[in-house]
C-alpha cells in the first residue's frame, strides 16, 4: 500500500467519522424537536441549535479520526488547527444559541401585556441585556480562544495578555464614548432608571422606550419615528419618565371660557363623560378654574389612565367632549374679547349763542 493510498484512507475515513457524527446531531436535534411538540421552548433550541451541533460534533469527530489514524505528516497539523478553529466557532455558535433560548425562556415569564406591568419590563430590561452581555462575552473568548489555536499567534497572543501594558491599553479605551456606554447601559438595566416600554419624554419629545442596547437606546415617538440616543444620556441628561413608579400615569386638559360659562355644569358633564369612557382607570378627576383674569377664565381637567398612550387618547377626547358641548349648548361662553367704546361726547352751545 503507497502513502498516497494510505492518506486518501485516513481523509476519506475523517470525512466518514464528521457525517456520521454531524448525523447523530441531527438526529439529537430531531428528538428534542418531537418532545417540543408540547414545549415550544424545546422546538426553539432544536430548531436554532441543529446546525451549531451537528458542526461541532462532525468536527470533533474528524480530529479524533485524525489524531488516531495519522502518523506525522506535514498535513496534519494545519489540518488538526483548522479543525480546531472551526470546533470554537461552532462551540460559540451553540452558547450563543443557547443564551437566546434562555433569554426567550424568561422573557417568557416576564409578559407585559398586563395592566401593571412596570416589574416586568425591569426583569425584560436587565435579561435582554444581560443576555447581549453573555453573547459579547461568548464571542470574546471564542475569539481569544481561536487565536491561542494558531500557533504562530499563540505567542504573540499570550506575551500580549501578560504584559503589563494591557492594563493601560483597557483604561485608555474605558475612557472612550464606546464603553462609556457599554458601562451605562449596564447602570442602566440594573438602577431601573427606565424599563422596556416606558413612555419618557426626551428632547422635548414624548414616547415608549423600544429597545435598551449597551450602547444605544432606541425611543419610539408618538408619531412612529425612532429617536435614537447613546446610553450616557440617560446618565447625565434630565429627563422626565412618566410610568417610573407605576403604569398609570395623568395628564391634563387645559382651556379658556368666557367668564359666563357655567362651572358646576360643566364639571358634571365632563366627570360624566369620563367616567363612561373605556380609556378612564377610574382613579383621577378633576376639573378646576385655574385662573381668572382678563376676559377669560382658566380651566384644568385632570384625567388619569393605564399607559401613556391610552391617556394621551383620553385627553384628546375629553378636550373634544368639552369643545362640543361648549359650542352646541354654550355659545355664549365661548372665549371673546370684549371693547368698551366710549360714549359720544356732546359739545353744549356757549352762552349767548343763538338757537
Amino acid at each position: 500500500m503507497t502513502i498516497s493510498t494510505s492518506v486518501w484512507l485516513t481523509v476519506g475515513a475523517t470525512v466518514l467519522a464528521a457525517v456520521l457524527a454531524a448525523g447523530v446531531g441531527e438526529l439529537v436535534a430531531l428528538g428534542v424537536r418531537r418532545l417540543g411538540r408540547t414545549h415550544e421552548i424545546l422546538a426553539t433550541l432544536a430548531q436554532r441549535g441543529r446546525r451549531p451541533l451537528a458542526g461541532l460534533l462532525g468536527t470533533l469527530a474528524a480530529t479524533v479520526a485524525l489524531h488516531v489514524g495519522t502518523a506525522p505528516a506535514d498535513w496534519r497539523e494545519p489540518t488538526l488547527t483548522v479543525l480546531g478553529l472551526l470546533a470554537v466557532a461552532f462551540g460559540a455558535g451553540l452558547a450563543v444559541v443557547a443564551a437566546n433560548v434562555v433569554q426567550d425562556v424568561l422573557l417568557l415569564r416576564y409578559r407585559i401585556d398586563v395592566a401593571d406591568n412596570r416589574r416586568q419590563r425591569q426583569r425584560r430590561t436587565q435579561v435582554q441585556l444581560v443576555k447581549r452581555v453573555v453573547v459579547a462575552l461568548i464571542v470574546v473568548v471564542a475569539a481569544a480562544a481561536m487565536l491561542l489555536t494558531i500557533p504562530g499567534a499563540r505567542g504573540v497572543g499570550t506575551s500580549v495578555l501578560a504584559s503589563a501594558g494591557l492594563l493601560s491599553v483597557v483604561a485608555g479605551l474605558a475612557a472612550q464614548t464606546s464603553l462609556s456606554n457599554v458601562f451605562a447601559g449596564l447602570q442602566i438595566a440594573f438602577t431601573d432608571g427606565i424599563r422596556v416600554d416606558d413612555v419618557v419624554v426626551v428632547e422635548e419629545e414624548w414616547g415608549n422606550i423600544e429597545d435598551i442596547t449597551l450602547t444605544y437606546v432606541v425611543v419610539r415617538l408618538w408619531d412612529q419615528r425612532r429617536l435614537i440616543l447613546p446610553s450616557t444620556y440617560f446618565t447625565t441628561t434630565p429627563f422626565a419618565n412618566w410610568t417610573r413608579n407605576s403604569s398609570d400615569i395623568i395628564g391634563t386638559v387645559d382651556f379658556e371660557t368666557d367668564w359666563t360659562t357655567p362651572v358646576e355644569e360643566l364639571r358634571s358633564h365632563a366627570e360624566g363623560f369620563v367616567r363612561d369612557h373605556p380609556l378612564w382607570n377610574g382613579q383621577t378627576f378633576a376639573l378646576q378654574v385655574t385662573d381668572a383674569k382678563n376676559s377669560v377664565l382658566s380651566f384644568r381637567v385632570l384625567v388619569s389612565a393605564n399607559s401613556g398612550g391610552e391617556l394621551f387618547d383620553l385627553r384628546c377626547a375629553v378636550r373634544e367632549e368639552l369643545v362640543g358641548v361648549l359650542r352646541r349648548d354654550h355659545p355664549g361662553a365661548l372665549p371673546r374679547v370684549r371693547v368698551e367704546t366710549p360714549a359720544p361726547v356732546v359739545s353744549l352751545p356757549h352762552q349767548g349763542s343763538r338757537v
